[in-house]
Order: C-alpha cells, then structure tokens, then sequence
C-alpha cells in the first residue's frame, strides 16, 4: 500500500490536488483528507493486528514512514494549519450555499417560541378542517331547485325503487352516508367556529388589559403635565415679583434728587415757614415714593386640557367624595380633573381636587349657606342666604397637590385633614390656613338671599328673593344697574292694548312660594336670560335696562337655563327641558320627566339634568337618545335593594365629565 502511494500515478494525483483550487481556500481538500484516513486506517490495522505476524513490525515501520514523509510536505503542513485555524463558521460557509443558509436561518424557532404553542384541543385534522370549508355538494343543491323532469324521467326513477314502490336499500344507504357525512361536516363546522370565538375572547382579553396598561400611563403623564404647569406657574410668579421689585428699585433712585445748595441771598426762614415747608416737602415725597403694589394673581388657564376621561365607557364611576353632611345646593368645576367648589346646606363651602380626590379647604366668610355659585379660572363668585356676595381667588391657596396623607414614617397622617380616613365617615376638616388668602371682596346690595349669579369677564349679575337682579362692576367692586323683575312684568302687561275686546290673561302659573323667585339667569356681554318663578323666561338688554323678548311655555318656576349661539335651554319644575330658538323664539324641542327638574346643564352633544331620582339624566343631542348615568343604574340592577335611594339635586358636566350633587351630600364623578 505504501509503494503504491509512492508510486508517480500518486505524484500525479498529488500535483492535480494542487493545481485543483479548494473550496477552503489554503485548507485540505477531501481528497487528501480521505488518502490521510486510509493511511491511519492501515496503520491501525496493523497496530491491532495479531501478534504473532512476523510481517507486522515491518509494515508499522513502512506506514509510519510514509506518514511521516507526507507530514513532512510544505504544502500539506500549510493546509493542517490553515485548517486548524479556521473557524466553524467559515466551514459551514464553505459547505452550504448561501440561499440554504438563509433557508435555515429563516425557519429556525428558537425555544421561546415553541415554548408558547398552544396544545391542540381540537379532535378533528387539518384535512377534515379543510374539507369543511368546502361548499355542500352542488348536486344536492340542485336537487332542491331543479324544475320537475318529463313524465319519461319519473317513470325511469320510479324504477330504480323495489317492485313495490318502496326506495332501494341502496339508496337508502347513500343518503344515510350522505347525512352523517353532513352532519360531521357541520360538527366540524361548529368546532372551528367555536374555536375562533375563543381565539377573539383572548385577544379582546388581551387588548382590554393592553388598554388599561396605557390608560394607566395616560393618568401619570397628565399627573406629571399638571405638576410642570404648576411649577411653571411658580416660577412665573417668581419672576413677576422680581421685575416688580427691580421697577421700584429704578422708581427709588429716579426719584432721589441731590441736596441743594444753601443760597446766601435768600432770607432766612421763620419757625412758621419752616413747618409750612416741612409739610409741603412731606407731602411731595410721598407723592413721588411709588406705592407699595399689591401682590398681583393672574388668571391663568391650562395650556392643556385632560383627556383620559374620554377613553372610558359612557356610565363609568371616576371618584366618590362624601363632601358634605347635608344637601348639596351648589357646586361647580373649572375643567376635567381640576377644581371644583360645593356648597350644602351645613353651612360650608369646600374647595375640592378633582384629579386626587382631597379637600384642599374651606372658603370661609358667609354667615349662612351658600345657595349658587360659580367657578371660572381661578375666580370663584358665590352667593349666600346672608344677602351678599363674595368673590375668591383660588391661586392665593396654600395647596400642595404633592402632600399626602402618608407621613415621613409611613403611617398615616391624621392631622393633615386631607384624605378620609373611613369613606362613610364625613369629611375630616382641612387646614383652616389654605385659604385664608382666598377673599378678595364682598358685594352687598341685595335685602334678602342671592338664589342665582352668573359672572363673565368683568360684570356679574345676580339675582335675589328680594325680586330684582343686580348687575355688578367686579372692577369698582360696586353695583351698576337694578332690575325691578316685577315692574318688568307689569310694563308687559301694561302694554297690551286695552281697547283689544280680547282680555289678557297670564300664560303662567302664580309664582310657587317654595321655589326661588329667581331661579336661574346667565350673561353675555350686554345679553341677559333670567328665568323666575311664573314660569316665564325675560330676555333683557344690559344696555338699556328693558326686557327684549319673553318666553311663555312652561308652567311651573323655572330652575335652571342655560344658551349658546342659537338655542336656549330651560329646566322648570314643571318635570319639563325646553330648548328655545333664540332667533325665533318660538319651542325647538321639548320633552318631560316624571319628576320636577332641579338642575341642568349642556356641553356640545349632551344635555345632563337632575330630575328628582338616584340618576341623572342624559338626553344626547346627536341620536336623540336619552340614557341614565348614576350610582342608581347600578343599584336599580341589583335585585332585592332594600337600601333608599339618593337623589340628585345639583349636576355639572364640561367635556363628557359630569359632576353630580346629592341629597346626603355626596358627589359622584362619572363620565358621560
């Protein structure tokens, strides 16, 4: 074996090896790979062979000798290195074409993907899946619609059946086959349909808990947008009061002026004169001193406007405040999650945040409880049994969103008034000291309770059980213009035509002597919609003091209004909503309730009233749909309810966030 790979035919074999180029470049080729085996091979066959073998040494001796002639070639020492050298994955290069190693790599799962294959529950194949999704034969189909052969054709199927008219048991086979064959078909069927309805009862699952990840997300980054605009807000402030101290910086030394010189011409001046210019020198220096300046608050609005409330399901329950211990008889909010003010019967008025649900304190100064009131920015009018009118300033608080009841040693806090520490309990009270920079001015002119009021901009005006409405200067804090409501009505009447044979009569009710004389109004620029107790809704002109246009329709007090550009809205006791084309004046729409409405209000597509139930109502101006939003809707589907229901008096909505007020002085936020 040695001598024959010794021989030229071996040299030969060895010169084409290196002329033929290797696919691994400088390394072996399998030729030379397969001669090295067999030379190992033989010279372990000889190791191993038996020992007894005379010509066993002799042939260990020729073979290791050849091998090591082989070794001993520089182009054979050159490929063992170069193969040592090389890595696995230029070997796999060098085997496999490169469209197979895309191949491979693309139908490569790794382990986590086969970890999460769901087990196969289904009892049928894939074919039979398959073959279920085909059409039902087109025969059968046809059998049901083909028009009746000729008489030839019946009499020729009539004889395929037994002598006796009976069907063959043939084909009685064939359509039993047929049928179970259907029937399996439609087994298929319905397990491959119920198998998708679980696959999408996962996926909705799925989704809804995706969702709330991002709903979650949603709240933090408007906690955060509001804690920047807050600290925004601070160091705007900030550097309000300190360009204000460097104008009185510059004021003071414009102001300062060198001493002048004695002049020795001028007379010398008695103790008279003296004193008399002492005065007057007094008198001009503090003329020139600027006066001290008060600290001034901007109304500020929020650069953005909260939006997580309308990615929730109409009806959805956002927060329960115990607010107060009796009926609510006012409240009113600036903007989604922002602040909000209630008022109740117990004589307090709160100042809530709605986007952690506190109290942030009290607004103190009425001698008795709060009957309306409204909210606008940060300015906050509200009107009292006491006859006056206050009007805060909620950027003065001393409120910050970033305390908590948890204290530094992770107990509770009891003392900070600010969380509730059993939510059946009532309210515990907040610092008396968060609002006790809040009070700007008190408005006092009415004789008896103010039972509505409505600001915009720099005029309020209100409205009293004394029978007038005031309109007020919030600039000069004094009023500027009463309306006698009564000697409205009797100009009406008045003028009339008395020669007319027709005898005027009232279109309305005598007023109630329990519903507020004035029962709602609203402003705008010299516009002004008030609604009394005779059920009659007055027009005025602020310009002029006089009554532009009256309403007649309903016919109980009227509670609550409320206009835009073209339509009037009202609420009467009379269990109806109107709603008023302010061109014509004449009814738009209308629709009634089953008990008196007490309050109401609209945004762009709801209308929201309460109408003397556990719910409040809303009517959706785009489908015309009405639908009730409450703790009641929830309560009414429970069966066996014993507990009494509790009813709403106040609502509020803005944006699709709707604030309702209730008999026991809870408030329910709810989205809408």
């Amino acid at each position: 074996m040695a001598g024959r790979d010794g021989s030229p035919g071996g040299e030969q074999a060895s010169s084409a090896f290196r002329e033929e180029e290797s696919v691994l470049g400088t390394a072996l080729t399998t030729r030379h790979i397969e001669a090295f085996g067999r030379k190992v091979t033989s010279t372990a066959s000889h190791l191993i062979g038996p020992l007894g073998d005379n010509h066993g040494s002799s042939h260990y001796q020729n073979a290791m000798s050849e091998l090591q002639k082989e070794l001993r070639r520089p182009g054979i020492q050159q490929r063992v290195f170069s193969y040592a050298q090389t890595s696995p994955a230029e070997l796999v290069r060098s085997k496999l074409s490169r469209s197979e190693i895309q191949h491979r790599a693309l139908t490569y799962l790794p382990d986590e993907l086969l970890a999460n294959i769901p087990e196969n529950e289904n009892v049928y194949s894939l074919f039979q899946g398959f073959k279920a999704t085909l059409p039902d034969d087109q025969n059968e189909h046809r059998k049901k619609h083909r028009r009746h052969g000729s008489r030839g054709q019946k009499f020729l199927a009539e004889g395929d059946g037994d002598a006796d008219g009976s069907p063959s048991l043939k084909k009685l086979k064939k359509d039993r086959d047929r049928l179970n064959h259907r029937l399996e078909m439609m087994s298929v069927r319905k397990n491959m349909c119920s198998s998708e309805i679980r696959e999408i009862d996962n996926k909705i699952s799925n989704l809804n808990n995706m969702r709330k990840i991002v709903l979650d997300r949603l709240s933090g980054l408007e906690e955060d947008e509001l804690q920047a605009e807050r600290d925004l807000l601070d160091i705007e402030s900030k550097v309000e009061d300190l360009r204000e101290e460097l104008d009185d910086v510059a004021a003071l030394r414009h102001t300062s002026t060198p001493p002048e010189e004695p002049n020795p011409d001028a007379e010398p001046e008695t103790s008279e004169t003296m004193a008399m210019s002492a005065s007057f020198m007094s008198a001009s220096i503090y003329e020139k001193l600027p006066s001290p300046k008060a600290k001034r608050h901007k109304v500020t609005r929020r650069k953005s406007m909260p939006i997580r409330h309308g990615h929730f399901e109409p009806g959805t329950n956002l927060k329960e405040l115990p607010a107060h211990n009796d009926m609510i008889t006012a409240l009113d909010f600036d903007a989604p999650f922002g602040t909000m003010i209630t008022s109740a019967l117990d004589d307090t008025v709160r100042v809530w945040d709605l986007n952690l649900g506190r109290c942030m304190g009290l607004l103190e100064g009425h001698h008795a409880s709060v009957r309306c009131l409204q909210v606008e920015d940060n300015i906050v009018a509200t009107g009292s049994m006491d006859a006056s009118i206050r009007l805060w300033d909620l950027s003065r608080a001393d409120y910050d969103p970033q305390d908590n009841k948890i204290g530094t040693d992770g107990e509770d806090d009891e003392e900070s008034g600010l969380g509730f520490d059993n939510p059946d309990d009532a309210p515990p009270p907040p610092p008396a000291s968060s609002m006790q920079e809040c009070p700007l001015f008190s408005l006092e002119a009415h004789v008896d309770e103010v039972t509505a009021l409505h600001f915009r901009g720099d005029t309020l005006v209100s409205g009293s059980a004394d029978k007038t409405l005031r309109q007020w200067d919030l600039v000069k804090g004094r009023c500027v213009q009463t309306l006698d409501v009564l000697w409205a009505a009797a100009q009406a009447s008045a003028s009339i035509n008395p020669t007319d044979n027709t005898q005027w009569r009232s279109t309305s009710r005598l007023p109630d002597a329990s519903a507020d004389f004035v029962g709602a109004l609203q402003c705008f620029d010299a516009a002004l919609a008030c609604g009394t107790a005779d059920g009659m809704v007055r027009l005025w002109d602020l310009r002029s003091g006089q009554v532009h246009r009256s309403l007649v329709g309903h016919t109980g007090p009227v509670t609550c209004l409320q206009f835009d550009d073209v339509h009037l809205v009202t609420g009467s006791l009379d269990r109806s909503i109107r709603i008023w084309d302010l061109r014509t004046g004449s009814i738009h729409d209308a629709y009634a309730y089953d008990n008196p409405v007490t309050s109401m209000m609209f945004d762009t597509r709801r209308i929201v009233c309460a109408a003397g139930e556990d719910v409040a109502k809303v009517y959706d101006k785009t489908d015309g749909r009405h639908w009730d939003c409450g703790a009641g809707v929830a309560a009414a589907e429970e069966e066996g309810r014993t507990a009494p229901a509790v009813v709403v008096e106040r609502v509020r909505i803005k944006d699709g966030f709707l604030v309702e007020g209730r008999k026991d002085g809870g408030v329910g936020v709810w989205t809408c």
